[in-house]
């Protein structure tokens, strides 16, 4: 490999005056002058042979090279960050689950399937982000992740080197709070119509099926609200602002904690939920509890 005089002192410089947007604010981080800052900006230009910034106005903007080796930055450090917790996790004996989890997919399930790594003889340490689909695919790629808990497969054809694993299927139940899952209780689902409705926004993968349903029992709901976040769109629900569809497995957990009761039962309407890692095989232990939990009925209908 050529050697092009690169080490990772420059890289770091260059790393915390791009976070910082200047050199000033970057000596003032590290406690160095302004001008040992700059001689390590060029330094590491002169090694690559490109420009990493660009005057603009007062300030420093990143050249196209400089967003390229930001981003490899962003993972040479993050990934230096894990090794650094991955080793001290190893001390203490335990093992580290990093977990990606869809803004779409209910908490409740995203819950359940993690809690079966607490029962574990090692002991776990979770770490959880949230964010839509395609962030956290491209994160999982990178190995910024374990695994992705998400209610969609990953797209055939995709060029990312990523696979989906189905951990189950349920079906639906349309829920709300006692006084308005009562009101159309009776001659669910042909009294809907104008009923008020939660629904999730149409890039979620069961907002699909839902509106099939509708169009097939000839239903034309109120929508109140759309939600990206599944959280939100349950806060919504408990407050009474219009009924909203969830797990039939989940029926027990919604009613104790958000006091959500059942409306009427919609098979037709299918909720599934899938992992999605690096692996053709998961290996990663605590993930295979959360297999194994599966299997064992962890989401068995009530």
């Amino acid at each position: 490999m050529k050697n092009t005089g690169m080490n990772f002192r420059h890289l770091y410089y260059f790393w915390v005056v791009a976070k910082e947007g200047g050199v000033t604010r970057a000596a003032e981080r590290l406690g160095l002058a302004i001008q040992t800052i700059s001689t390590q900006i060029s330094q590491l230009e002169q090694a690559i042979g490109k420009s990493l910034f660009m005057q603009q106005g007062r300030g420093l903007q990143l050249t196209e090279a400089g967003r390229l080796a930001l981003a490899y930055a962003d993972q040479i450090f993050l990934l230096g960050e894990q090794l650094q917790e991955a080793l001290g996790e190893a001390d203490s004996g335990r093992t580290r689950l990093t977990v990606g989890i869809s803004d779409s997919l209910p908490k409740l399930t995203a819950f359940r399937l993690l809690e079966a790594t607490l029962h574990l003889a090692t002991p776990v340490r979770l770490v959880c982000y949230e964010d839509q689909f395609e962030a956290l695919l491209a994160d999982l790629a990178l190995h910024k992740l374990d695994v992705v808990l998400t209610d969609r497969p990953v797209r055939s054809g995709t060029t990312l080197r990523v696979f989906s694993h189905m951990l189950f299927e349920s079906d639906t139940i349309v829920v709300g709070t006692p006084a308005l899952a009562g009101a159309y209780a009776q001659g669910f689902p042909d009294n809907l119509n104008g009923a008020p409705f939660l629904l999730p926004t149409r890039n979620n993968a069961l907002r699909g099926r839902i509106d099939e349903w509708f169009e097939l029992h000839n239903v034309r709901p109120d929508v109140v609200g759309e939600f990206e976040d599944n959280a939100l769109l349950n806060t919504f629900g408990r407050r009474g602002a219009g009924l909203f569809f969830a797990p039939a497995a989940l029926a027990t957990d919604l009613a104790d904690q958000f006091g959500a009761v059942l409306a009427g039962h919609v098979p037709q309407v299918r909720e599934h939920v899938y992992a999605i890692s690096n692996e053709r095989k998961i290996k990663h232990p605590a993930v295979e509890a959360i297999l194994s939990a599966v299997h064992q009925g962890v989401f068995s209908t009530p």
